[in-house]
């Protein structure tokens, strides 16, 4: 399958920095990522709303990491815990947001680029986990 990207000058690719939600057996990360072959400098994280994650107990959002990240790799991914799906559904946790992510790119523009997530689609998956002993929606007893 081709790919296309747009490229900053010959033979360069643009780089790309998104946040991204990842679902792991029942557990939900949020992910900064440079998705670009080009470091990006400078790299920060605007949400439009608080992330009450860990429980409840602390606004993900707020997190030291989203402030600035000084220099993220070309395909480096820096990820933290936001919840069990579990937790964040049984709290009617907001399912809806926009991360703003602003970098400098390796030409030394600045770049912007805002993320939309809903985290509804993780509601009914199904998932098993291996060695726990707490049972998720997957059936398995506790």
């Amino acid at each position: 399958m081709a790919t296309s990207r747009r490229k900053t000058g010959p033979g360069r690719w643009q780089g790309a920095v998104i946040v991204d939600v990842v679902f792991e057996d029942g557990l939900l990360f949020l992910a900064v990522q440079n998705i670009g072959d080009v470091p990006a400098r400078s790299v920060s994280v605007r949400f439009d709303r608080a992330l009450p994650g860990v429980g409840g107990r602390i606004d993900v959002a707020t997190l030291a990491l989203f402030r600035n990240i000084e220099f993220l790799a070309p395909r480096k991914s820096i990820r933290t815990f936001l919840d069990t799906t579990e937790s964040w559904f049984a709290r009617a946790a907001p399912t809806r947001f926009a991360a703003r992510v602003t970098y400098v790119d390796a030409s030394g523009r600045r770049r912007s680029a805002t993320v939309a997530h809903d985290l509804e689609i993780y509601r009914d998956i199904g998932y098993v986990r291996c060695g726990a002993n707490e049972g998720g929606k997957d059936g398995s007893a506790t």
